[in-house]
């Protein structure tokens, strides 16, 4: 299987692309795990219980139309749908897309860092249902 070092990846938020300000994506995809052990077992049994969906995503800040801050400030506390891929070539079984739909934005930090920093924002999304497309 071949390693990818991520310098492509898309982001689109609310429909919008965000791919020329993202810097760091993470997506968290689990099943709780619900036990089922009853007497007569030898070990502990479990089978999926509720997913649970996050992602983070930094932005550096832009406060044009169309861009970060535009895009980010009226959903807070809605929500919305995030697509990724791992490039922006296009959907395959080696480029598959995550989609999340539902994803709530609890909040945005519109202005965040030092004297001469790059100015960035940190979001964090929750829920929702995870699709994944290979084609």
């Amino acid at each position: 299987m071949a390693q990818i070092v991520l310098t492509d990846v898309t982001v689109t938020i609310n429909a919008v692309s965000l791919a020329s300000r993202a810097t760091n994506v993470v997506i968290n995809y689990e099943k709780e795990a619900v036990e089922t052990t009853s007497f007569g077992d030898l070990s502990r049994a479990f089978v999926a219980g509720l997913g649970n969906i996050s992602c983070d995503v930094t932005l550096n800040q832009d406060f044009a139309a169309s861009q970060v801050e535009a895009t980010i400030f009226p959903i807070v506390g809605t929500t919305t749908t995030v697509v990724f891929k791992p490039t922006s070539a296009a959907v395959s079984a080696t480029n598959p897309s995550y989609t999340i739909t539902g994803a709530y934005l609890a909040s945005h930090t519109p202005i965040n860092g030092a004297v001469g920093e790059l100015s960035t924002t940190e979001l964090s999304f929750q829920g929702g249902t995870l699709a994944k497309a290979t084609s």
